[in-house]
């Protein structure tokens, strides 16, 4: 998920279009969030760590704020870039860019993961939005504010089965279970490209002649955060190749635990019970699996293959690491 193309329509002078530095920090600042839900989504994908990031419930929601936040500047960006006219040639270019982008992003998951290729992710609803939001910068902004509402409130009241059709589910309007990696249909998300305009259009004339108006990042860090804000595109394009390269060459150096071992020490875990301690549940786990190698019973309970009799040591092997703690 990424902005990378908030700035769709985008003035080839600034004299046309003044560019505010807090917007570069607040794409960028979206953009390191988006690096921490990938990371951690990388790492539960190569089975180096055991949540479940798709499934895990604070994870998905820090993933839709995520998505939300970049296309809240999307509208807010369409506004400041759009103040003194529409630079035609340079807002196409840019168009095409992101379009370009998403299939290849559609292109790259398809032969990387077949099975949940992203057909409709973040850039391709940029693109989309960048069109849809054009008549949307004139309306007043009641207007606009009150198409937000529609657009969030939609999908909770439209449905029919010709819409849960494959062709028709970039709408949002499906009650399919879609597979797929990255999601961000039309309904509601384009709710928060509307949002961004209204915000946009309610600040931007009060931002005239203020410190915030003429502010620029000082410290590097910032200038970086700054930086990658300008350049969304391509960072969002290069981060998840370094990510799964990095990660590949981890796991080639040290493998993490086969598929079956994350799904008994994950069920050893949910059956510690609330009144243990994450981390004691973890330690007696981790002990107990090594006394059933010890034991030579490991690929027994892994196949679920253990006698009544080797179930009830299992039972034992847990009570005594319970004790050693």
């Amino acid at each position: 998920m990424s902005q990378t193309a908030t700035s769709a329509p985008t003035a080839s002078a600034a004299t046309e279009s003044p560019r505010f530095a807090f917007v570069d920090i607040a794409r960028g600042v979206a953009l390191l969030a988006m690096f921490v839900y990938h990371f951690a989504y990388d790492l539960s994908f190569f089975g180096l760590i055991e949540t479940d990031v798709v499934d895990e419930p604070g994870w998905r929601i820090f993933a839709r704020c995520i998505a939300g936040s970049f296309l809240i500047v999307v509208g807010f960006s369409l506004v400041l870039a759009t103040r003194k006219g529409l630079n035609r040639p340079a807002y196409l270019k840019r168009l095409a860019m992101v379009a370009g982008a998403a299939e290849l992003v559609s292109l790259g998951t398809w032969f990387a993961i077949p099975g949940n290729f992203i057909f409709f992710g973040i850039l391709h609803h940029i693109a989309l939005a960048s069109v849809l939001a054009l008549p949307f910068l004139r309306l007043p902004v009641a207007a606009v504010a009150l198409s937000a509402v529609l657009a969030f409130a939609l999908p909770r009241f439209v449905a029919h089965p010709l819409l849960d059709a494959p062709w028709l589910s970039w709408l949002g309007f499906s009650r399919a279970q879609l597979q797929t990696a990255d999601f961000v249909p039309v309904f509601p998300w384009f709710g928060c490209v509307l949002t961004g305009i209204v915000l946009a259009r309610l600040l931007l004339p009060r931002l005239s002649g203020t410190r915030l108006a003429a502010w620029q990042p000082r410290l590097l860090p910032a200038r970086i955060v700054a930086w990658g804000g300008r350049h969304s595109l391509l960072v969002y394009l290069v981060h998840q190749p370094v990510f799964i390269a990095v990660l590949t060459l981890v796991t080639f150096v040290a493998p993490p635990p086969p598929p079956a071992e994350r799904a008994f020490r994950a069920e050893c875990q949910r059956s510690c019970g609330p009144d243990v301690p994450e981390q004691l549940c973890r330690a007696v786990c981790a002990c107990t699996i090594d006394k059933l190698k010890r034991e030579q019973l490991w690929q027994k309970a892994l196949d679920d293959l253990l006698t009544p009799e080797e179930g009830a040591r299992l039972g034992e092997f847990a009570q005594a690491c319970l004790r050693e703690r």
